[in-house]
Parts: C-alpha cells; structure tokens; sequence
C-alpha cells in the first residue's frame, strides 16, 4: 500500500490489558501517527502506576494526547473527551501527520463516532436523594431500579457503580426516558468516523485474566498502593471522586480507610479489573464497523500493522 493509500484516521480499542499500548507503540511510528488517548483515566496528573500510563520515554517516542490534562479533583467528561479530541484530530492532521485513538473508555469512542444526545444537566437536590436512598438500600439495590426502567443501561453497569448507576437514574427521573434512549437518538451528523477501528480481543478470556492479574502484581510492586496514599494525604479528594473510583484506586482507597482488610487489595482489585474488562467486551459487542484481531493470537502485533497497510 501506497503511503498515500494508509489510512489517515485509526481507532484501536479492547479491553484493559489486551496490549493496546504496546500495538499503538509499534504502529504510530509506521504510519507517522500521533496518539489521542481515548481512556477516562488517563487523563489524570499523579495517578501514573494504577493506570499503567506510557512512560516518559514512550511519550518522548510518539506525541501522546490528553493525557495529564486535568487534576484528579477535576471532572472529564465524554463531552468534554469529543471537544478535545475533535480539536486535536484537525491540529495534528494540519500538521501532516495522521491520527491513531487509541484506549479502552468505550463511552469516549461511541460519543465521538456518534455524537452526543442533549441530556439534561445534573439536578444536584435529586442526587442527594438518589445518594440516601442508595446508603439506605445500598447501590445493587438502585441497579434492581434501573433494569426495571433502563435495562439496557443497567446490563452495561456493576451493580455497585455508582456515578453511573446514579446518573442513569438521575436522568429516568428528570425526562421519564431512559438514558439508553438519549443515547441510541443522538445525533449522528458531526460523528466523526474513524478510516479504520480496529479491536482487540481475547478468543480465550482465560489468557485475558492471566494478563490483568500479571499487570496488577507488577503495580503492586511498582508501589501502586504509596501512590493512592500520596493522592489521599492531600485532603482535597475524596471516594465519590470519578478519579477515585477508578478501578484499582477504589478498592485501594477503601484499605487506607480501614473498610477494607489490607490483604484483600489484590483479590478485589484483580477482580474488579476483570469486571471492567467484561464491560469493555459487552460495549464492543455493539459497536459497529469494527475489525476483531485476537489479542491472544501469537501474530497479534502483525495481523494489527497488515490490516493498517503497513509491514509487520
């Protein structure tokens, strides 16, 4: 294939720990790509071990884009992700260089295909209800609520998350129309549809977990746990943070606090990763116009660099 001929614009999702990084490491340089993270984590200054962030170096290698964009106090939203990556996407192709989306917040990536429904703003009087009826009964009693009305959106949710099951029904109760509506009718013209989406994912979830348990040691070694103290002794962040309920920073937290025993974290981090990771499969399921490239094929890499036109 021609240069010409390569696409211009590329999207790699899969789930946490499928080797995205390491793909888009190997294919920016061969397309003369920059990188637009697509991840609601990453955005985050100081919180560097729990979302396995490039390194230095690797972003010395190939430009990264937001990334350390916003104080864990701070919020991001999918709007807020669409604005960004919309400006940035006409910035790097003025500069002659194409762009590569690469991450695993699937919510980013439908609303920039997809464009954004006209929700309502946050009602902050029936939040606060929502967050006593929830310290009553408890969050997977609010998701019973949600699959009643919006089952849809609940399937996608765990039953203990709270900013999104919250939000969900928050929305239910303001219109009267599910969320999974909002988000099915909104407006398609202005999506900005990538030249080729790429997705990886495992043909064994068992090799998937082995991964996800691998990487969560290697932070724990890495001293995941003195990085959320350090994020917790500067007193302005709290639990309810979205920074904060980051998988991996939640659980991590709750042992700081004392509700969970310290020896619990690597159990419950691995398996509320291996939650996510289902989330991320469920949410790619429905997404169309992606091309599948098993991650735990032994030509993974490969099969990623032929299918954008370039040599392994």
């Amino acid at each position: 294939m021609s240069t010409a001929a390569l696409p211009a614009l590329v999207a790699l999702a899969g789930p946490t720990a499928s080797g995205k990084s390491a793909a888009a490491l190997a294919l920016a340089p061969a397309l003369d790509a920059e990188i637009i993270s697509v991840d609601s984590a990453l955005v985050y200054r100081g919180m560097d071990i729990g979302t396995a962030k490039p390194t230095p170096e690797e972003r010395a290698r190939v430009p990264h884009h937001l990334i350390d964009i916003r104080d864990p106090a701070q919020g991001y939203s999918a709007a807020d992700f669409v604005a960004d990556a919309r400006r940035l996407v006409g910035e790097i192709r003025a500069r002659g260089r194409r762009v590569l989306l690469v991450g695993g917040t699937m919510l980013y990536f439908k609303a920039l295909f997809e464009g954004l429904a006209a929700m309502p703003p946050a009602d902050p009087e029936l939040r606060a209800g929502i967050e006593a009826e929830a310290r009553a009964a408890g969050w997977p009693a609010l998701h019973a609520q949600l699959a009643q009305v919006d089952p849809a959106t609940a399937a996608r949710l765990a039953p203990n998350d709270a900013q999104r099951i919250q939000r969900a029904l928050e929305v239910f109760r303001l219109t009267g129309q599910p969320l999974s509506r909002f988000h099915r009718d909104a407006a398609h013209p202005g999506g900005l549809r990538p030249d080729l989406f790429l997705s990886l994912e495992p043909a064994d979830r068992a090799w998937l977990h082995e991964r996800i348990a691998r990487r969560f040691d290697a932070m724990l070694a890495a001293g995941f746990l003195d990085e959320v103290r350090r994020l917790r002794a500067r007193g302005d962040l709290d639990a309810r943070l979205p920074s904060m309920r980051a998988v991996g920073y939640r659980q991590a937290w709750e042992v700081l606090e004392g509700t969970a025993p310290p020896d619990s974290l690597r159990e419950r981090g691995i398996a509320a990763t291996r939650q996510l990771a289902k989330r991320q499969l469920t949410w790619l399921r429905g997404m169309p116009g992606r091309q599948v490239i098993a991650c735990d094929a032994p030509d993974a890499l490969a099969q990623v660099l032929r299918a954008c036109g370039v040599a392994a």
